[in-house]
This record gives C-alpha cells, structure tokens and sequence, in this order.
C-alpha cells in the first residue's frame, strides 16, 4: 500500500509540475561546482600589489558592479558570490590562488584574471581541470586558440591586431620614418612587437632599434637613452603602466620629440600619463575601444551617463578618470550576458558554449560601432580600435574604426 500511495504522491507532484510553467524549468536546472539555485561562485586573480597594482582597480570595479546586480536582484535569480585574490602580479603566485579558487571554493569558473605572465602559468592547470578562463584580462594573442585551450577566451583586442593597426597608420602616413621600440620582455611585450613587424611586412626594416625591460626594472632609462641615440623619429612604448609613464618621462626629459605610440593598456590618464607629466604626454597617439569618461565629448552620453551613476552609487571611492575603472564595467556586462544566456544550465561547459556565442553585444561603455561577438573557432571577442591622441588634457578620436583581425591566423 505504502508503495503505491508514494506512487500517487509523485504522479501528483508531476501533474503540478507541469501546470506550473517554472518547475519545467526548474526539472531542466544543471549545476557544475559553484552553481546552486541561489548562487554563482566566480573567482577571480588580481594585482592588488606588486609593479602591476594600478590595475588592481579592476577588481574593485568588478565587486562594485556585481554588488549593484545582486541588489537588483541578481542573474535569473541567482546572486553572485565574487571571489578575488591579490597574485601580486606574480606567475607562481597565481598558479596557488587559481587552486584555491578550483579545489578550495569550488569556484563556477575564473573570470578576469589578470596579466599575459600570471594567465599563461594557469592556463595548462585550467583547461586540464576543464574549469573556464573566461576573459582574460590580456590581449596575448594565445589566449584565443580553442583549438588547443577551449577553456581559455580573452576578452580585449589582442595584442597583435593592434600592432597591425599601427602598422596600417605608420604606413600610410609616415612611410619613410625609422621606428625605435620599447618592450617588455614576457608574451605581452613579444606579441605586440610582432603585430607591428607583420603588419609592417616588406617594410620592417623600418624598425632601426628596439630595448626590453623587465616589469620589476627599478628604472629604465639607459633603454631609452640608447633608443634616442638611435636616430629614430617613430618612438613605441609597449609597457605596462609604471613602466609606460617612466618611458613618456624620459623622453620628455631628454627634450626628444618622436612621433610616440603608446600601447592600448596603458593609456589611463590617472595612473600614467599624470605621473608622466601631461607636458609630456601632449601628442602621443594610441587607440581605443571604451569610451574614455575624462572625453568631454561623452558628457551628455546616456551610456556614459549611467556607468557614473554606477561608479557613484556602487564605487564611490573608485577614480572616475581612471579608464580602468570603464573597462571593468564592460567586461562585467559581458559576463552578465554571458550568464543570462546559460539560463538554468550552469554547467561549466554550457558557460564557454555561451561565451562562444555572443552576438553584436554592446555596453553602455563601448565606442559606437564596436561590438562583441564570438563563435566556437573565435575566440576574440573584441577585434575594432579607433586611433586616439592626447592633447595635452584629454585623448581625442579619430579616424575610421579599424579591424585588426589578424587573431585567427595567428592563433592558428
């Protein structure tokens, strides 16, 4: 008896089931480590120390954005539960926290970690243990290969194809000028010293000099010197912040005036070029995919407009100049794209399914006519740059948007 009455007690759950659209739903819920019906576990790796630390904001901004989610309510329902930990910008350092996060707290996947050497030591562990690195904060062209790391996506315009967008600029302005290059020594600074020789093709012999430097270089200014002393007029800085905003000093200071590009990463007007000295800065061109909230042409942006909102509200202490804090919030909207898609399927699988399956995404934070878009063999999300100058105060548009898809065949 006791059987069948069990029997007719889940006979009538089921019939309930069915007349209440959302339990269909609910019998269709897939949870990998991380995912319950309240929560989404999200690790994450940062710099909060160490010569890298500027970047740090990041992830300050992206726990502020994720708070505001939460506070309206979450993504279909669930809360975020953002974990992030300092590496200090150090590969041995990222590889311990990136197990924390894995096997201690069982994080969904890692999102965001930060920086070509600390991404590079944890991608082996990542796609063996098949827990996704989505969005990698490089633009080291390797972080695009689904082929070989289908666990691994990056998120900004890799490396590379900027290169090339210099190349492209260079080329059709200033074809007879001789190019001096300043690079960090680690796959950041090799990728993007790559993108330029390629896209410069037959006229590489253009680049007459080219100094590296290491990132925990107490000073750099014997590799400049050297650089100034080789007659170039083109001048490219391929560094990280600290480094960047020494290199824009050093040149001011030796009273050297070269065309000066400056890489994509280390444009921030907070963290660069005002230790630089905006003197110094006047001139130099670089490109961009944010809106830069320092632009007054943004003022009235109703995109813009609302991430201020935001950095007030949530951020309060977060440097409202500071390009950093812009990207954060774009590639957190990314990420609740990303999951709105996953629906009730949470599986880390069905994470990078719909991370490879974004379709002219936009942020409230990107340039008019950028948008993202992934496919199971591209894993380049954002692959346009428009060309900026900084005149003294601020960094001005111009020219076309330019794609610089060279990912592909790279990462091939």
């Amino acid at each position: 008896m006791r059987r069948v009455t069990r029997h007719l007690i889940s006979v009538a759950a089921l019939a309930t089931a069915a007349m209440s659209g959302t339990s269909t739903v609910q019998a269709e819920r897939k949870y990998d480590p991380g995912a319950t019906d309240s929560e989404i576990k999200i690790g994450n790796i940062m710099p909060y120390s160490g010569p890298a630390s500027s970047y740090g904001v990041i992830g300050k901004t992206e726990k502020a954005f994720f708070d505001m989610i939460n506070a309206e309510g979450g993504v279909n329902g669930r809360k975020i539960n953002f974990i992030s930990y300092d590496d200090a910008y150090s590969p041995p350092k990222a590889i311990e926290q990136a197990r924390k996060l894995v096997e201690s707290d069982e994080v969904l996947f890692i999102f965001q970690s930060l920086g070509t050497p600390s991404n590079s030591a944890i991608m082996k562990y990542m796609n063996m243990k098949k827990v996704p690195q989505l969005f990698v904060a490089s633009g080291a062209t390797k972080f695009g290969d689904p082929k070989n790391f289908p666990w691994t996506m990056g998120f900004q315009p890799n490396y590379q194809s900027e290169g090339h967008i210099y190349a492209k600029y260079i080329l059709e302005h200033f074809p007879d000028s001789k190019i001096a290059v300043f690079w960090q020594n680690d796959d950041a600074g090799k990728d993007q010293f790559k993108g330029l020789k390629d896209g410069l093709g037959d006229k590489v012999n253009m680049i007459i000099a080219d100094k590296s430097y290491e990132v925990s270089d107490p000073s750099i200014d014997s590799q400049i010197v050297a650089l100034h002393d080789s007659g170039a007029d083109i001048f490219f800085s391929w560094a990280a912040p600290k480094g960047s905003a020494q290199a824009i000093r050093k040149v001011g200071e030796l009273g050297w005036k070269p065309k000066f590009f400056l890489a994509n990463t280390a444009t921030t007007i907070a963290s660069v070029l005002k230790p630089a000295g905006l003197e110094y800065s006047k001139g130099i061109i670089s490109t961009a995919y944010v809106k830069d909230p320092t632009d007054p042409m943004w003022k009235d942006d109703p995109g813009v407009k609302k991430w201020r909102e935001f950095m007030v509200k949530w951020n309060p202490d977060g440097d409202r100049d500071n390009a950093n804090n812009a990207y954060a919030y774009v590639e957190s909207q990314a990420l609740i794209q990303v999951l709105k898609q996953c629906g009730d399927d949470l599986t880390r699988e069905n994470v990078m399914k719909q991370a490879a399956n974004l379709k002219d995404f936009s942020s409230d934070m990107l340039l008019p006519g950028i948008t993202i878009n992934t496919s199971p063999d591209d894993y380049f999300p954002i692959e346009q740059m428009q060309l900026m100058r900084f005149n003294g105060e601020s960094w001005e548009l111009f020219g076309p948007i330019i794609s610089g898809e060279v990912g592909h065949e790279a990462s091939h």
